[in-house]
């Protein structure tokens, strides 16, 4: 009767967890995490492996440590126009957060490029 019981008490949970492992559903990115995996890209720079490029000038170290964060969204929104000395450009920081969001939820990130346009 215990196994019985024990048994049906797995199946029960295991219908409630199965779903979204099965379905494949993610949950998004938070803020935390995104400025943890940040710090670590700037550790990463600090101690040398992204070479000495990435050591130049503090934009130079924005720019790697967003290429670290995350690859491709890099390649969406800043690689044909990498940050400039002094550059502070707001819309394309939006953009660059929303593509980290989508990619984490595995959704497309095509049309993201100009969403965030002023």
């Amino acid at each position: 009767m215990a196994t019985k019981y024990l048994l049906s008490i797995c199946i029960f949970h295991l219908l409630l967890i199965a779903p979204p492992v099965l379905s494949g559903s993610r949950r998004p990115i938070s803020e935390t995490e995104i400025r943890q995996k940040k710090n670590e890209c700037y550790a990463d720079i600090e101690s040398g492996l992204w070479g000495q490029q990435c050591k130049s000038s503090m934009t130079a170290k924005e720019n790697c440590a967003l290429r670290c964060l995350s690859p491709i969204c890099y390649q969406l929104i800043y690689e044909s126009d990498p940050l400039e000395e002094g550059e502070k450009d707001h819309s394309r920081s939006q953009e660059y957060k929303y593509c980290m969001y989508k990619d984490s939820l595995g959704e497309s990130l095509e049309g993201i490029k100009g969403v965030f346009e002023y």
